[in-house]
């Protein structure tokens, strides 16, 4: 909910916000977003609280209540807005002993159960296929896409992968994933040969004899950005006859990890390759199997 004259954040506020970002990142190392939309989501409340004379510290149930219905959002927008606030204040809650989580009652939102989406492995071959290795970007755009779709990475860690990360002669990726948390990932044969294309004369073309620190460089000899990666995605998808709407850099992801499960993956090793915390995050995987078992099912039997 924008305002034209936004109320100012009191300061007891300001340094119980910073107080609670600082003690999450040095105890659970969240990413940078993480700790961004936890301090926009506070600071939103904050200032909405201080229209009506309270502070974060002094609301009540009733007072939540009433800002999810002042400011309404999207289910997923407020489902991640009372995941915020419920950490922040189970963060006071620990440090009194008295202290009355106004949380503590309020319902959370269903969340409508969306699956993953993958590409069929003749559109992912079609899609790895599109980029022009005769030139300089087109070796760059294969070796990522490649090893995206090998690796099951995500988009972010595509792009911020350093050069150092790399072991080529293991065939392996020390990948930093959320939370900071780093684990290896094995990288195919065929993605490690594009990826060899790509350091031999497409890396050194684009470093102009500098040497930067990440793996992929964009034209001006820097890394990559997830928007910059997502255009050339969208770019090699309509080249290649995709539905733009059916794509995106996250569904190369869900591609791998729905083509590991059809080809009898562990799903205890699809957990660990993917950087799961949770087993229950992968499981979602079996169910987008299942639903394309069914779907062969109904096309191919008799009586289906």
């Amino acid at each position: 909910m924008k305002e034209e004259n936004p109320a100012s954040i009191a300061q007891a506020d300001q340094r119980s916000i910073a107080a609670f970002i600082e003690r999450v990142w040095s105890e659970d190392g969240l990413s940078d977003r993480t700790l961004e939309a936890y301090r926009r989501d506070l600071e939103g409340l904050a200032r909405w609280l201080s229209t009506r004379g309270r502070t974060l510290e002094n609301a009540r149930r009733e007072d939540l209540s009433a800002y999810h219905g002042a400011a309404p959002v999207a289910v997923r927008s407020l489902a991640r807005r009372q995941s915020s606030f419920r950490r922040y204040y189970g963060f006071l809650a620990r440090n009194s002993a008295d202290f009355d989580d106004p949380t503590r009652l309020i319902e959370r939102p269903k969340m409508p159960r969306s699956l993953p989406k993958a590409l069929a492995e003749r559109e992912i071959e079609s899609l790895l296929d599109a980029p022009d290795v005769t030139t300089t970007l087109g070796l760059r755009d294969r070796a990522m896409l490649e090893l995206m779709y090998a690796s099951g990475l995500r988009v972010s860690e595509l792009v911020e992968l350093p050069l150092s990360g790399l072991n080529l002669r293991q065939g392996v990726l020390r990948v930093t994933g959320k939370g900071g948390k780093d684990r290896l990932v094995p990288v195919g044969e065929l993605a490690l040969e594009r990826i060899e294309a790509y350091l031999k004369t497409a890396r050194p073309a684009l470093a102009r004899g500098r040497q930067p620190a990440a793996l992929f460089l964009s034209q001006r000899g820097e890394g990559m950005t997830r928007q910059m990666f997502w255009t050339l995605v969208k770019r090699y998808a309509i080249k290649v006859g995709i539905t733009p709407k059916r794509i995106s850099p996250h569904v190369l992801r869900h591609s791998f990890a729905t083509h590991l499960l059809n080809h009898g993956a562990d799903l205890r090793a699809l957990q660990m390759l993917l950087g799961h915390s949770a087993l229950s995050t992968t499981q979602i995987y079996t169910l987008v199997a299942k639903e394309g078992l069914k779907r062969l099912h109904a096309q191919h039997h008799p009586r289906g």
